[in-house]
């Protein structure tokens, strides 16, 4: 007797008929990269929200910013709570005026500050490359990583070193993490330490969190950090903190140099005091953005 489909309803006076074979599945098109399928359509009109609001309004009601966003009033009730809720956005206190808050600001310096900082920091690099040191970087933390943001290098291939602008490094085993986190309250280096599993990159990583504690503790009191190859194997690489005017790290900047051509000590003693320097020079740029009127709004 035929199989017929699972679907199929028996009739006990009639023979069941051999159910037609199934067609295969039409793949799925590929979407391409311009398509509506990639787009989250409530961020956009989120954004659009945010962008009507100008320097000459001392408010607006939700009815005029949803005529402005070209919104439904239902919509942009919606899209005004959830930035309320993100901080983006304040309702003014008896009133139905909403305003933008410093936390948009704040999108725009963290941009503008990254972009600022890599044309600052690009000549004292520069001078910090030579005949000790093949390399010399500037990273900020991100989350429990470290993210390079600007790098000058006079050829690593002796160390066999890939890092560049954008690369990310854990903060537990590197210097330039080191740098950063010693300047940090102990409650956020503990919490970015705690972030990352942390395991030996090379058999001198240190991974015990007391350890790492005691290890910060020393690089504040000594105003740099060293790295006898804690992430990668080959290099000695020193870095100091870039802070800003309240005395936290806001950057750090390390230099490089293969363990072949010279002792630690040596490299220390060579490179301590030109990267401190450095870094200082670098950290007046921190202090040039305290000083911008804007950023007084943060």
């Amino acid at each position: 007797m035929s199989d017929v489909s699972d679907d199929a309803v028996s009739d006990p006076q009639t023979p069941a008929t051999p159910s037609a074979p199934r067609a295969a599945p039409t793949p799925a098109a590929p979407v391409a990269p311009g398509s509506s399928k990639n787009k989250v359509n409530s961020l956009l009109k989120g954004l659009k929200v945010l962008e009507v609001f100008t320097a000459q309004d001392d408010g607006l009601t939700m009815a005029a910013i949803a005529r402005r966003a070209g919104l439904d009033n239902a919509t942009a009730f919606r899209l005004l709570n959830t930035l309320e809720e993100g901080g983006y956005v304040r309702r003014l206190t008896d009133s139905r005026l909403f305003r933008l808050t410093p936390k948009v600001l704040d999108l725009g310096f963290s941009a503008i500050a990254h972009s600022d900082l890599r044309t600052q920091a690009r000549p004292i690099l520069s001078g910090l490359v030579g005949d000790i040191n093949e390399a010399a970087s500037v990273g900020v933390l991100v989350g429990s990583e470290i993210l390079y943001i600007e790098r000058v290098h006079a050829g690593m291939g002796r160390l066999g070193i890939e890092v560049r602008v954008g690369s990310r490094m854990p903060a537990y085993s590197t210097a330039i993490g080191h740098a950063y986190l010693a300047w940090q309250p102990e409650a956020v280096q503990i919490a970015v330490l705690e972030a990352f599993p942390r395991h030996k990159r090379t058999n001198t990583t240190l991974v015990a969190l007391d350890d790492l504690l005691a290890r910060l503790k020393d690089v504040r009191e000594r105003g740099y950090a060293v790295s006898n190859q804690e992430n990668v194997f080959g290099g000695y690489i020193l870095a100091a903190p870039v802070l800003g005017p309240d005395g936290l790290s806001q950057a750090s900047l390390s230099a490089v140099t293969p363990v072949s051509r010279m002792s630690l000590e040596a490299f220390v003693a060579q490179t301590a005091p030109r990267v401190v320097a450095a870094a200082q020079e670098l950290s007046k740029f921190f202090q040039t953005m305290a000083d911008h009127p804007a950023s007084s709004m943060r």
